[in-house]
């Protein structure tokens, strides 16, 4: 099946900058379509806020009804897209709303990530040995210009299409790859230019 993804616009990022809209997408895509109510048992919230904020995330195309043989009248849900992009260059810095949404998406998925690590590493010992000798955290530093690391952004976004694009394998598990790059921030003499 193909894979399909989205660069986040501004409408898109606005909705999406909501604490059970970013929940229940991430939760469409981590283990599939859902129904309102499931979803609000997994989250811990009501069917009625689940509905309504589904509805939302529907009217800017990152969740779709999924019409499955025999649900009657429940309705099902699912993820547009299997993963979306947010390039901070999209929002224009004059966009106040725009830009405290990606300033909250950002805080709000690096915590979500730092959560999911944590969990990993509480857990990982109870994993056989071949899932933890796989498994990897790096960091690299590296010297380049904003035209290279675009070119690298291009080269890692294939490698991953490639490897996403592989059919699923027995004893396959849904494995997360974050990848993020910027400079590094650092001190300098007032009125020195970057």
């Amino acid at each position: 099946m193909e894979q399909t993804g989205v660069r986040i616009d501004a409408t898109q990022l606005k909705v999406l900058a909501h604490p059970l809209r970013s929940r229940l997408l991430a939760a469409l895509r981590t283990d599939g379509a859902a129904t309102a109510t499931r979803l609000a048992e997994r989250l811990g919230t009501n069917t009625g806020a689940t509905s309504y904020h589904l509805r939302r995330l529907a009217e800017v195309g990152l969740v779709v009804e999924d019409d499955r043989p025999g649900a009657g009248k429940q309705r099902w849900w699912r993820a547009a897209q299997d993963w979306h992009s947010i390039v901070a260059g999209d929002f224009p810095e004059d966009d106040p709303d725009a830009q405290a949404a990606l300033d909250w998406l950002d805080e709000f998925y690096r915590s979500e990530h730092a959560r999911a690590a944590a969990r990993w590493r509480a857990e990982e010992r109870r994993w056989p040995a071949e899932w933890r000798d796989a498994v990897t955290s790096n960091d690299y530093l590296l010297d380049l210009t904003p035209a290279q690391v675009r070119a690298l952004n291009e080269e890692v976004g294939a490698l991953i299409e490639r490897y996403r694009a592989l059919p699923r394998a027995e004893g396959a598990e849904r494995v997360v790859v974050l990848y993020e790059n910027h400079p590094v921030p650092r001190a300098r003499p007032a009125g020195e230019a970057r």
